[in-house]
């Protein structure tokens, strides 16, 4: 079991950049392999990126393909999302979500999810 926290969101303008994080606690962070999901208002909820267990591989939407970084410090528990060139498309709540296992671009795949964090895009 993992308890996950998403951090960094926020307003920022068309083309600005956020770095948003996903911290972990209360499992051992290094056996859960860790996606970020977005849903915008009225949407369903999307695959952005995902990170297996030790960061091995990583896999992006079309979406946010050559816009974003995903890496991971398991010594500080953490997963980090970098997005750059934001677009009003990107605003959205971000979540993070965990599972034992290797990646998956399934949301039903996940067992444990954060609260989210707000991105806006404004331009």
């Amino acid at each position: 079991q993992v308890q996950l926290v998403e951090s960094g969101g926020g307003l920022v303008q068309t083309g600005g950049s956020l770095r948003l994080s996903c911290a972990g606690s209360g499992g051992t962070f290094s056996t859960f392999a860790i996606a970020w999901f977005r849903q915008a208002p009225g949407k369903e909820r999307d695959f952005v990126a995902a990170i297996s267990r030790l960061g091995v591989s990583e896999h992006f939407a079309d979406s946010v393909q050559g816009r974003c970084t995903i890496s991971r410090d398991n010594d500080k528990n953490t997963v980090y999302l970098q997005v750059n060139s934001l677009k009003p498309e990107d605003t959205a709540v971000y979540y993070c979500a965990a599972r034992p296992r290797g990646t998956s671009f399934l949301d039903h795949e996940y067992d444990y999810w954060g609260q989210g964090t707000e991105v806006t895009v404004f331009s």
